[in-house]
Formats: C-alpha cells, sequence, structure tokens
C-alpha cells in the first residue's frame, strides 16, 4: 500500500514517441496552423483592449512593460519548446508537471491553467462587446443599451454581447476541431492585416511631445503594466494544449511556439507605439474601443475607426475560440488521467471532439463573462498564466537531470541560465499584481487540491496502474520485491525499479 507521500507525487512516464501517445482525437494541425493557433489566442487581447487599462499604470513607458512581459513570456516559451518536444501529449504545463513534478503539483498547475483560461476567454469576450458597440454605432447610429453590454460592477445588469460570443465559439468547436483551426487561421491573418493598417495610420499623426513624460509612474508602474498585458501571453500555452492532435509534435510544436512569439511581440510593441505617438496618454483611461476612436481622431472621419472595429469583432472571435479550445483540452487530458470526471473525456463518434466537456467550458466562461468587469479579469488571467510559466521552466530543469538522455526535438539554450531568468522574471511581475488577485488566486488553488485530495487521488488511473502493478507482481510470489508508486520509485516507462 503507498503512502500518502508516494501517492501525491507519483510521476506520469514520459512517452517516448506520439506512437506511445493513447488518443481518440484526429491529427490534423501542422506548423502554420499551430503557429496560427498561438499568434491567434494572444494578439488581439493585449492590443485591441487592454491599452485602455495599461498605460493609465504605466504611461508611455507602457512599451518598455510589454517589452518586459514579452521577454519573460520568451524566456517561458522558450522552456516550452524543450517540453513540447520531449513530452509529446495534451495538456501543456499540467502533462509537463505530471511527467516531472508529481501528481498534486499537477493538480497545481491545473488549478492555474483552468483560471488562465477561463478567466482569458472571459475578458476578451467582454472586450470584444466594446467593439461590437462601437461598429454598431459607427453603421448604424446606436449601441447596445449600457445595461445589456456591462458587468454588474459598471453599472450595467449583464454582457449580452459577450455571451453571445461564447455561444458561437461553443457551436463552431463542437463542430470538429479541422474545421475550428482553418476559421481560425483565416480570422489571424485577418487581425494581422488590420494592425497593420492601424500602424501605418497610426503614424501620420505621429507627436513626440506624448512621449515627454514618459514614465510617470516610475518603474513600478512599468512592471504593473506588465502584470496587466501578460494574460495575453496565454496563447503560447494554448499551443501545447493541441499535442493530441498535432502532427509529428516534436518538431512541429517547438517550431510553432517560436514563430508565435516573434510575431506576437514584433506587432504588440509596434501597436504600442504607434497608439502612444498619436494621443497623450492621459487619454487611454476609461477608453473604449481605443484602436477605432485613435485613428478616428487622426483622421477626423469614422471610416478608418470603422474598418479597426470590423476586423476587431471578427478577428478577437479567434481569441476567444482558442481560449475554450485550450481549456476544454486541458479537461479531456485530466479526464483521461482520471483527475476530472469522465464527462470531460467523452468523445463524439461524428465530430470525433470532446462536446460535452466544451458545452461545459463554454456555459462557466460565459457567466464570467456575463457579469466580471475586465480589469479584475486580465490580472486574474496573468496570475494563472505566470504560475504556469514558473512550473514550465522548472520542470525543464528537472527533466534534464531526471532524465538527461530523452531525446529532446528542441533544447533550451544557455541551459540553466535561461530557465532560471524565468522564474524569476515571472515572480518579479507577480510581485507587482493586487493583494486581492493573489489572495483570490490561492483559494481557487486551494479549492483545487481539496478536490484532487477527495476525487482524483483515488480515481488516478497511474495509481490504479501501480496498483495492479503491485498486485501482478505479489502474486508472481515475489512479495519482497512489490512495487511502490511515488516519484523515488517509478522510472521513466512507468515501472518500478
Amino acid at each position: 500500500m503507498p503512502t500518502l507521500r508516494q501517492q501525491l507525487f507519483r510521476i506520469k512516464p514520459v512517452p517516448r514517441q506520439k506512437e506511445d501517445v493513447e488518443t481518440d482525437l484526429k491529427r490534423t494541425i501542422g506548423v502554420f496552423s499551430l503557429t496560427m493557433v498561438g499568434v491567434g489566442s494572444t494578439i488581439g487581447t493585449g492590443i485591441f483592449f487592454i491599452l485602455s487599462e495599461s498605460v493609465p499604470v504605466a504611461g508611455p513607458a507602457v512599451i518598455w512593460s510589454f517589452i518586459i512581459a514579452g521577454l519573460v513570456a520568451g524566456l517561458a516559451v522558450i522552456c516550452y519548446a524543450e517540453l513540447a518536444g520531449s513530452v509529446p501529449v495534451s495538456g501543456s504545463s499540467y502533462s509537463y508537471a505530471y511527467a516531472t513534478l508529481g501528481e498534486l503539483p499537477a493538480m497545481g498547475v491545473a488549478a492555474c491553467l483552468l483560471l488562465e483560461y477561463g478567466v482569458a476567454g472571459a475578458a476578451v469576450a467582454v472586450g470584444w462587446s466594446q467593439y461590437v458597440n462601437q461598429l454598431l454605432f459607427n453603421l448604424f447610429g446606436f449601441q447596445i443599451p449600457h445595461a445589456l453590454a456591462y458587468a454588474p460592477e459598471e453599472g450595467g445588469i449583464v454582457n449580452l454581447p459577450a455571451i453571445l460570443l461564447l455561444a458561437m465559439c461553443c457551436f463552431l468547436l463542437v463542430r470538429g476541431t479541422g474545421e475550428s483551426i482553418v476559421v481560425n487561421a483565416i480570422m489571424v491573418c485577418l487581425k494581422i492585416g488590420v494592425l497593420i493598417f492601424f500602424i501605418c495610420v497610426g503614424v501620420t499623426g505621429w507627436d513626440s511631445n506624448n512621449f515627454a513624460d514618459f514614465a510617470p509612474f516610475g518603474i513600478s508602474g512599468v512592471v504593473a503594466g506588465s502584470g496587466l498585458i501578460f494574460f495575453s501571453y496565454v496563447g503560447m500555452d494554448a499551443v501545447a494544449t493541441a499535442g493530441d492532435e498535432t502532427k509529428n509534435p516534436k518538431k512541429t510544436m517547438p517550431r510553432a511556439l517560436i514563430a508565435a512569439l516573434i510575431i506576437v511581440t514584433s506587432v504588440y510593441v509596434l501597436v504600442a507605439v504607434a497608439a502612444l505617438s498619436a494621443q497623450p496618454w492621459e487619454k487611454f483611461e476609461g477608453q473604449t474601443a481605443g484602436l477605432s476612436a485613435i485613428l478616428e481622431s487622426i483622421v477626423g472621419s469614422q471610416w478608418p475607426g470603422t474598418i479597426v472595429a470590423a476586423g476587431a469583432v471578427i478577428s478577437i472571435f479567434s481569441v476567444t475560440l482558442v481560449s475554450i479550445y485550450g481549456q476544454s483540452r486541458i479537461l479531456f487530458t485530466m479526464a483521461g488521467d482520471g483527475m476530472m470526471p469522465k464527462l470531460f473525456r467523452e468523445v463524439n463518434p461524428r465530430t470525433l471532439t470532446p462536446v460535452k466537456g466544451t458545452i461545459a467550458v463554454s456555459l462557466v466562461v460565459a457567466i464570467l463573462a456575463g457579469f466580471i468587469p475586465l480589469n479584475f479579469l486580465a490580472e486574474m488571467t496573468s496570475i494563472g498564466t505566470l504560475v504556469a510559466f514558473v512550473v514550465v521552466s522548472l520542470a525543464v530543469i528537472i527533466l534534464r537531470v531526471r532524465e538527461p538522455n530523452l531525446e529532446r526535438g528542441f533544447k533550451v539554450p544557455f541551459y540553466p541560465v535561461l530557465p532560471v531568468l524565468s522564474i524569476i522574471g515571472c515572480f518579479w511581475i507577480i510581485s507587482s499584481l493586487q493583494l486581492i488577485t493573489i489572495v483570490v488566486f490561492l483559494i481557487w488553488t486551494a479549492f483545487i487540491l481539496g478536490l484532487y485530495l477527495v476525487f482524483g487521488r483515488k480515481s488516478s488511473v497511474l495509481g490504479r496502474q501501480l496498483a495492479e502493478a503491485g498486485r501482478s507482481e505479489a502474486g508472481s510470489g515475489d512479495s519482497a520485491q512489490a512495487p511502490r508508486s511515488g516519484s523515488t520509485d517509478t522510472d521513466s516507462t512507468g515501472g518500478e525499479k
């Protein structure tokens, strides 16, 4: 009988080849499509509407906030690339933690991911409703009533456009992953085109005086801005959730991760510079559909703002789509491990997608989007993303020590300096978040760990496998060598030392 410590820290074996990974899902995603998943779930959240939240905190120095967030995310993404090429499974950092740290830490990471994806999807949906209202006003001269377009804390009753967006994403995802990925790639290309249009028009309103008071709140404001922005990098983790549906994941996933990071960071910085050059930083506070408003101010006409608003309405759709996709696939992986009810593992035989899990996720996210304001959602997503990045960076170090000969499609350069810098950078940004955000995050994590102790620990598939292996060996008469579960007793193939 394994001890409690052995149960909590039992380690899931690392699959050696993609053929070793059991999956009911269809492998349809290549490098381009997977890169578009990362870009699609990242660009849009941090640039279409988070400027109105981050610029009042950092001033024009929000450019440095974007760069710092990009550098920290970049360090983590390099670590993701190594793990994605070494552990070719879905579930992202949850799976990586399960294969390196053990079952209980993996559930802690799962708490981060569920919070990260659920709240990110809600945050983007809330921002989307701002552009819907702007587009309706530009085209038809009316807007959705305040009571039906804002959360209760913002003076409304419910954010109805946000709920509608989530319903549409849910419908598309349950139809099939292949269709969703194609639609996502089209929307991402459209989104990049709209942002390039914004940059080109935005720089025509360049006024260097807007940068005169560059950092009004000092370094603390810059770091706080990074904390608000960081949630948009959840897209990097979303790439790693697609391991079960990716062709040749050992090579495809690292390439897609690095390509997405380069595209995303470049676009973020360019758009931020163009926006700040065209408008004093004080005007960003409380501004809705900010990019559209900036262009209308420069040109003195509604048409460029209408183009941006239309592009945002269509393309932000992809961010929510990927958020719902990522969370449903993490739950799918966890249910396969026995950590969540089987409901999330059920695959529809016609569409080959986890329909029930996708609908359940969409319902929860829709409730968040309909009733919680944007700024709180952004910070809650950031802390989940940051903690997940810490675990991934730590997992690279542990796996290098524990399995130095494991085949890796990509290796982190300057090891172990870069993983350590990634961990330090994430904790630095976490320290800038509001205390209430950290407290709520800790309560949520404790709740998930409590569920694990009551449900997951007993229903763990790995636990049953180890117990059966122990009984089998005991039945063969070699009771003295009965296997034990636990991190120190399990080799990389799932057998016992």
